[in-house]
Protein backbone atom coordinates (compact mmCIF):
# COMPACT_ATOMS: atom_id res chain seq x y z
CA UNK A 1 0.00 0.00 0.00
CA UNK A 2 1.10 3.87 -0.72
CA UNK A 3 2.92 5.20 2.01
CA UNK A 4 0.74 8.47 3.51
CA UNK A 5 3.02 11.40 4.75
CA UNK A 6 2.30 14.51 6.37
CA UNK A 7 4.42 17.78 6.36
CA UNK A 8 4.62 20.92 8.29
CA UNK A 9 7.05 24.40 8.59
CA UNK A 10 7.49 25.70 11.86
CA UNK A 11 9.28 28.35 14.10
CA UNK A 12 10.34 31.98 11.82
CA UNK A 13 9.94 31.93 7.76
CA UNK A 14 12.37 32.07 5.58
CA UNK A 15 13.14 31.93 1.77
CA UNK A 16 13.69 28.03 0.63
CA UNK A 17 10.71 26.75 2.49
CA UNK A 18 8.97 26.17 -0.53
CA UNK A 19 11.45 24.75 -2.51
CA UNK A 20 12.02 21.95 0.33
CA UNK A 21 7.99 21.64 0.21
CA UNK A 22 8.34 20.93 -3.46
CA UNK A 23 11.15 19.36 -3.50
CA UNK A 24 9.53 16.80 -0.96
CA UNK A 25 6.11 16.94 -2.42
CA UNK A 26 7.48 15.92 -6.03
CA UNK A 27 10.20 13.03 -5.05
CA UNK A 28 7.46 11.66 -2.53
CA UNK A 29 4.73 11.07 -5.73
CA UNK A 30 7.70 9.92 -7.73
CA UNK A 31 7.52 7.31 -5.45
CA UNK A 32 4.15 6.90 -5.47
CA UNK A 33 3.64 8.05 -1.70
CA UNK A 34 0.89 10.62 -1.24
CA UNK A 35 1.36 13.89 0.71
CA UNK A 36 -0.80 16.05 3.12
CA UNK A 37 0.19 19.38 4.72
CA UNK A 38 -0.58 20.95 8.15
CA UNK A 39 -0.74 24.30 8.41
CA UNK A 40 0.84 26.71 10.82
CA UNK A 41 3.14 24.36 12.33
CA UNK A 42 1.71 22.13 14.80
CA UNK A 43 -1.15 24.43 15.66
CA UNK A 44 -1.94 23.04 12.39
CA UNK A 45 -1.56 19.16 13.79
CA UNK A 46 -3.53 19.95 16.71
CA UNK A 47 -6.37 21.79 14.96
CA UNK A 48 -6.33 19.10 12.01
CA UNK A 49 -6.29 21.86 9.65
CA UNK A 50 -4.84 19.90 6.32
CA UNK A 51 -4.62 20.40 2.39
CA UNK A 52 -3.62 17.58 -0.62
CA UNK A 53 -0.02 18.83 -2.10
CA UNK A 54 -1.16 17.63 -5.45
CA UNK A 55 1.45 18.37 -8.50
CA UNK A 56 -0.58 21.24 -9.42
CA UNK A 57 -0.06 23.37 -5.83
CA UNK A 58 3.62 22.46 -6.03
CA UNK A 59 4.09 23.39 -9.38
CA UNK A 60 5.60 27.55 -9.48
CA UNK A 61 6.73 27.77 -5.77
CA UNK A 62 10.63 27.33 -6.29
CA UNK A 63 11.15 30.94 -6.03
CA UNK A 64 8.76 32.18 -3.63
CA UNK A 65 9.79 32.85 -0.22
CA UNK A 66 8.20 32.27 2.93
CA UNK A 67 5.94 29.03 3.15
CA UNK A 68 2.89 27.75 1.40
CA UNK A 69 2.13 25.87 4.23
CA UNK A 70 2.23 28.53 6.91
CA UNK A 71 4.41 28.81 10.35
CA UNK A 72 3.93 29.56 13.91
CA UNK A 73 6.66 29.33 17.00
CA UNK A 74 3.78 26.98 18.84
CA UNK A 75 5.21 24.06 20.89
CA UNK A 76 2.95 20.70 20.91
CA UNK A 77 4.03 20.77 24.90
CA UNK A 78 3.40 24.23 26.02
CA UNK A 79 0.68 25.38 23.13
CA UNK A 80 -1.87 28.29 24.49
CA UNK A 81 -5.36 26.93 24.17
CA UNK A 82 -7.57 30.02 24.89
CA UNK A 83 -6.53 31.50 28.12
CA UNK A 84 -4.37 28.35 28.93
CA UNK A 85 -1.22 26.44 28.00
CA UNK A 86 -1.73 23.00 27.13
CA UNK A 87 0.02 20.19 26.34
CA UNK A 88 -0.88 18.73 23.42
CA UNK A 89 1.26 15.62 22.38
CA UNK A 90 -1.67 13.39 22.86
CA UNK A 91 -3.74 15.35 20.72
CA UNK A 92 -1.25 15.48 17.75
CA UNK A 93 -1.07 11.24 18.11
CA UNK A 94 -4.45 11.13 17.35
CA UNK A 95 -4.51 13.90 14.40
CA UNK A 96 -1.44 11.84 12.83
CA UNK A 97 -2.99 7.96 13.47
CA UNK A 98 -6.21 9.72 11.74
CA UNK A 99 -4.63 10.63 9.11
CA UNK A 100 -3.23 7.50 8.95
CA UNK A 101 0.25 8.63 8.44
CA UNK A 102 3.29 6.78 8.14
CA UNK A 103 5.35 9.29 8.67
CA UNK A 104 5.52 13.44 9.60
CA UNK A 105 8.29 15.55 7.53
CA UNK A 106 9.02 18.92 10.00
CA UNK A 107 11.01 21.77 8.56
CA UNK A 108 12.18 24.30 10.88
CA UNK A 109 15.26 25.42 13.17
CA UNK A 110 16.54 24.26 16.55
CA UNK A 111 13.01 24.55 18.91
CA UNK A 112 11.05 22.61 15.52
CA UNK A 113 13.92 20.08 16.27
CA UNK A 114 13.79 19.35 19.44
CA UNK A 115 9.81 19.76 19.43
CA UNK A 116 9.96 17.10 16.52
CA UNK A 117 12.05 14.75 19.27
CA UNK A 118 9.36 14.98 21.99
CA UNK A 119 6.74 13.75 19.30
CA UNK A 120 8.97 10.87 18.13
CA UNK A 121 9.06 9.62 21.59
CA UNK A 122 5.50 10.05 21.41
CA UNK A 123 5.26 7.32 18.74
CA UNK A 124 5.44 8.94 15.78
CA UNK A 125 7.49 8.21 12.17
CA UNK A 126 9.67 11.68 12.48
CA UNK A 127 11.97 12.75 9.79
CA UNK A 128 13.53 16.58 9.53
CA UNK A 129 14.83 19.35 7.64
CA UNK A 130 16.83 21.78 8.74
CA UNK A 131 16.08 25.43 8.45
CA UNK A 132 17.33 28.71 9.73
CA UNK A 133 18.97 31.79 8.79
CA UNK A 134 21.02 31.77 12.40
CA UNK A 135 22.42 28.83 10.97
CA UNK A 136 22.96 27.03 14.79
CA UNK A 137 21.48 24.00 14.14
CA UNK A 138 24.17 21.27 14.88
CA UNK A 139 25.72 18.35 12.63
CA UNK A 140 25.15 20.26 9.12
CA UNK A 141 27.49 22.93 7.61
CA UNK A 142 24.15 25.20 6.47
CA UNK A 143 20.84 25.19 6.87
CA UNK A 144 17.62 26.67 4.57
CA UNK A 145 17.55 30.18 4.56
CA UNK A 146 21.52 31.27 5.39
CA UNK A 147 22.46 31.62 2.45
CA UNK A 148 19.45 33.83 1.25
CA UNK A 149 19.78 36.10 4.60
CA UNK A 150 23.23 36.66 4.34
CA UNK A 151 23.22 37.98 0.68
CA UNK A 152 20.46 40.13 1.73
CA UNK A 153 22.53 41.45 4.72
CA UNK A 154 25.54 42.02 2.51
CA UNK A 155 23.88 43.59 -0.09
CA UNK A 156 22.34 46.09 2.81
CA UNK A 157 26.03 46.82 3.65
CA UNK A 158 26.92 47.34 0.44
CA UNK A 159 24.45 49.87 0.08
CA UNK A 160 25.19 50.99 3.69
CA UNK A 161 28.97 51.30 2.36
CA UNK A 162 28.14 54.35 -0.38
CA UNK A 163 26.49 56.44 2.05
CA UNK A 164 29.16 56.08 4.43
CA UNK A 165 31.80 57.26 2.54
CA UNK A 166 29.86 60.68 1.39
CA UNK A 167 30.09 61.31 5.82
CA UNK A 168 32.40 61.11 8.46
CA UNK A 169 29.74 58.84 10.02
CA UNK A 170 30.26 55.55 11.90
CA UNK A 171 27.55 52.93 10.92
CA UNK A 172 26.06 50.56 12.82
CA UNK A 173 24.34 47.45 11.55
CA UNK A 174 22.03 45.07 13.38
CA UNK A 175 21.79 42.02 11.65
CA UNK A 176 19.64 38.40 13.26
CA UNK A 177 21.54 36.16 15.63
CA UNK A 178 20.31 35.99 19.38
CA UNK A 179 22.61 33.50 20.97
CA UNK A 180 24.97 32.75 17.22
CA UNK A 181 26.99 34.86 15.33
CA UNK A 182 27.12 33.34 12.07
CA UNK A 183 25.05 35.86 9.85
CA UNK A 184 27.03 38.89 11.13
CA UNK A 185 30.51 37.17 10.94
CA UNK A 186 29.44 35.83 7.11
CA UNK A 187 27.61 39.05 6.14
CA UNK A 188 31.07 41.47 8.17
CA UNK A 189 33.52 39.59 6.51
CA UNK A 190 31.57 39.75 2.89
CA UNK A 191 30.53 43.33 3.02
CA UNK A 192 33.93 44.95 4.72
CA UNK A 193 32.74 45.49 8.26
CA UNK A 194 35.49 47.03 10.35
CA UNK A 195 33.94 45.99 13.39
CA UNK A 196 31.74 42.70 13.70
CA UNK A 197 30.30 42.20 17.13
CA UNK A 198 28.92 38.45 17.51
CA UNK A 199 27.12 36.58 20.71
CA UNK A 200 30.54 34.14 21.18
CA UNK A 201 32.70 37.19 21.79
CA UNK A 202 31.71 39.81 24.28
CA UNK A 203 32.96 43.02 23.79
CA UNK A 204 34.99 45.72 25.07
CA UNK A 205 33.48 49.73 24.05
CA UNK A 206 36.65 50.94 24.51
CA UNK A 207 38.22 48.87 22.10
CA UNK A 208 35.88 49.10 19.69
CA UNK A 209 36.11 53.20 19.92
CA UNK A 210 39.60 52.60 19.76
CA UNK A 211 39.87 51.15 16.85
CA UNK A 212 37.46 53.40 15.36
CA UNK A 213 39.36 56.51 16.13
CA UNK A 214 43.06 55.13 14.95
CA UNK A 215 40.86 54.52 11.25
CA UNK A 216 39.95 58.08 11.56
CA UNK A 217 43.81 58.93 12.55
CA UNK A 218 44.61 57.10 9.30
CA UNK A 219 42.49 59.39 7.18
CA UNK A 220 39.77 56.57 7.01
CA UNK A 221 36.17 58.80 6.29
CA UNK A 222 33.89 55.75 7.35
CA UNK A 223 33.67 53.03 9.49
CA UNK A 224 31.42 50.12 9.49
CA UNK A 225 30.15 48.26 12.62
CA UNK A 226 28.19 45.11 11.90
CA UNK A 227 26.87 44.01 15.10
CA UNK A 228 24.29 40.51 15.71
CA UNK A 229 21.07 41.09 17.77
CA UNK A 230 22.76 38.80 20.58
CA UNK A 231 26.01 40.30 20.62
CA UNK A 232 26.92 41.67 24.27
CA UNK A 233 29.80 43.45 26.31
CA UNK A 234 31.68 41.94 28.59
CA UNK A 235 29.79 43.56 31.32
CA UNK A 236 26.57 42.03 30.46
CA UNK A 237 28.29 38.64 29.48
CA UNK A 238 29.12 38.37 33.03
CA UNK A 239 25.63 39.48 34.36
CA UNK A 240 24.39 36.82 32.31
CA UNK A 241 26.63 34.09 33.17
CA UNK A 242 25.79 34.57 36.74
CA UNK A 243 22.54 34.16 36.69
CA UNK A 244 22.36 31.12 34.06
CA UNK A 245 24.69 29.23 36.83
CA UNK A 246 22.60 30.25 39.75
CA UNK A 247 19.61 29.08 37.49
CA UNK A 248 21.37 26.06 37.21
CA UNK A 249 21.57 25.42 41.35
CA UNK A 250 18.55 27.04 41.87
CA UNK A 251 16.20 24.43 44.43
CA UNK A 252 13.69 26.49 45.86
CA UNK A 253 10.74 27.40 43.19
CA UNK A 254 10.49 30.68 44.45
CA UNK A 255 14.39 31.17 44.08
CA UNK A 256 13.97 29.89 40.54
CA UNK A 257 11.18 32.29 39.61
CA UNK A 258 12.95 35.34 41.07
CA UNK A 259 15.88 33.97 38.59
CA UNK A 260 13.40 33.88 35.42
CA UNK A 261 12.29 37.31 35.69
CA UNK A 262 15.65 38.61 36.69
CA UNK A 263 16.82 37.03 33.26
CA UNK A 264 13.45 37.70 31.81
CA UNK A 265 14.44 41.94 32.39
CA UNK A 266 17.62 41.50 31.27
CA UNK A 267 16.73 40.45 27.57
CA UNK A 268 14.06 42.99 27.76
CA UNK A 269 16.99 45.26 28.37
CA UNK A 270 19.21 44.00 25.73
CA UNK A 271 16.65 44.57 22.70
CA UNK A 272 17.45 48.02 22.15
CA UNK A 273 21.19 47.19 23.04
CA UNK A 274 22.67 48.33 19.70
CA UNK A 275 20.74 51.78 20.08
CA UNK A 276 22.76 52.07 22.96
CA UNK A 277 25.86 51.17 21.72
CA UNK A 278 25.97 53.20 18.92
CA UNK A 279 25.21 56.21 21.01
CA UNK A 280 28.41 55.21 23.29
CA UNK A 281 30.45 55.00 20.19
CA UNK A 282 29.43 58.44 18.47
CA UNK A 283 30.58 59.60 22.62
CA UNK A 284 33.52 57.91 22.74
CA UNK A 285 34.80 58.98 18.74
CA UNK A 286 33.00 62.04 18.29
CA UNK A 287 31.95 61.08 15.22
CA UNK A 288 28.23 60.78 14.44
CA UNK A 289 26.83 57.68 14.27
CA UNK A 290 23.72 56.14 12.25
CA UNK A 291 22.04 52.77 12.95
CA UNK A 292 20.13 50.32 10.43
CA UNK A 293 18.17 47.30 11.97
CA UNK A 294 17.56 44.85 9.30
CA UNK A 295 15.66 43.19 11.24
CA UNK A 296 12.72 40.71 8.88
CA UNK A 297 13.89 42.13 6.01
CA UNK A 298 16.40 39.17 6.24
CA UNK A 299 13.70 36.49 6.05
CA UNK A 300 11.41 37.96 3.13
CA UNK A 301 11.91 37.85 -0.33
CA UNK A 302 13.22 35.60 -3.27
CA UNK A 303 15.39 32.30 -2.40
CA UNK A 304 18.70 32.39 -3.71
CA UNK A 305 20.41 29.73 -6.17
CA UNK A 306 22.13 28.15 -3.41
CA UNK A 307 18.86 27.91 -1.22
CA UNK A 308 16.88 26.44 -3.84
CA UNK A 309 19.58 23.85 -4.68
CA UNK A 310 20.07 23.01 -1.12
CA UNK A 311 16.32 22.70 -0.18
CA UNK A 312 15.64 20.81 -3.10
CA UNK A 313 18.69 18.09 -2.21
CA UNK A 314 17.17 17.76 1.49
CA UNK A 315 13.61 17.47 0.28
CA UNK A 316 14.47 14.56 -2.10
CA UNK A 317 16.75 13.03 0.44
CA UNK A 318 14.43 13.26 3.25
CA UNK A 319 11.86 11.17 0.38
CA UNK A 320 14.41 8.55 -0.08
CA UNK A 321 14.91 7.73 3.46
CA UNK A 322 11.05 7.42 4.07
CA UNK A 323 10.53 4.79 0.55
CA UNK A 324 13.30 3.07 3.00
CA UNK A 325 11.90 3.30 6.39
CA UNK A 326 13.95 5.25 8.17
CA UNK A 327 12.69 7.40 10.67
CA UNK A 328 14.11 9.71 13.64
CA UNK A 329 16.56 11.71 12.06
CA UNK A 330 17.61 15.01 10.31
CA UNK A 331 19.09 15.44 7.09
CA UNK A 332 22.12 17.19 6.94
CA UNK A 333 24.99 18.68 4.86
CA UNK A 334 28.36 18.19 5.71
CA UNK A 335 31.12 18.83 2.90
CA UNK A 336 29.47 17.69 -0.41
CA UNK A 337 27.70 14.95 1.07
CA UNK A 338 23.95 15.03 2.35
CA UNK A 339 24.33 12.48 5.19
CA UNK A 340 21.28 12.11 8.25
CA UNK A 341 21.68 12.48 12.04
CA UNK A 342 20.13 10.95 14.54
CA UNK A 343 17.48 13.60 16.20
CA UNK A 344 18.15 12.50 19.97
CA UNK A 345 21.83 13.90 18.94
CA UNK A 346 20.44 17.27 17.15
CA UNK A 347 17.84 17.81 19.87
CA UNK A 348 18.61 20.77 22.03
CA UNK A 349 22.17 21.84 21.14
CA UNK A 350 23.11 24.47 19.24
CA UNK A 351 25.71 25.08 16.69
CA UNK A 352 28.06 28.16 18.11
CA UNK A 353 30.74 30.02 16.44
CA UNK A 354 34.20 28.79 17.67
CA UNK A 355 36.61 31.30 18.75
CA UNK A 356 38.99 29.75 16.53
CA UNK A 357 36.98 29.14 13.36
CA UNK A 358 38.56 30.12 10.07
CA UNK A 359 36.57 32.91 9.03
CA UNK A 360 37.76 34.63 12.42
CA UNK A 361 40.77 33.77 11.79
CA UNK A 362 40.75 35.49 8.25
CA UNK A 363 38.65 38.49 9.19
CA UNK A 364 41.41 39.66 12.23
CA UNK A 365 44.39 39.07 9.47
CA UNK A 366 42.59 41.38 7.29
CA UNK A 367 42.25 44.16 10.28
CA UNK A 368 38.76 43.14 11.18
CA UNK A 369 38.24 44.31 14.86
CA UNK A 370 35.67 41.93 17.38
CA UNK A 371 36.14 44.27 20.30
CA UNK A 372 37.68 42.14 22.30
Amino acid sequence: MAKHIGILTSGGDCPGLNAAIRGTGKAIAEMGMDLIGFRDGFRGLVQDRTFTLDQNLLSGILTLGGTILGTSRDKPHKMPIGNKVMDMTDVIVETYKRHNLDALVCIGGGGTQKNAYRLLKAGLNIITLPKTIDNDIPFTDTSIGFDTALGIAVEAIDRLHSTATSHHRIIVVEVMGHRAGWLALGAGMAGGADVILIPEIPYNIENISEAISERTHAGKRFSIVVVAEGAMSTEDSKKISKLLKEKEKAEKKSELMRISENLNQFHQFHVNHTLTLASQLEKLTGLESRLTILGHLQRGGTPSAADRILATNLGTACAKLIKEGRYGEMIAVQGNRLISVKLKDVSGSKKLVPQNHPWIESAKLVGTCFGD
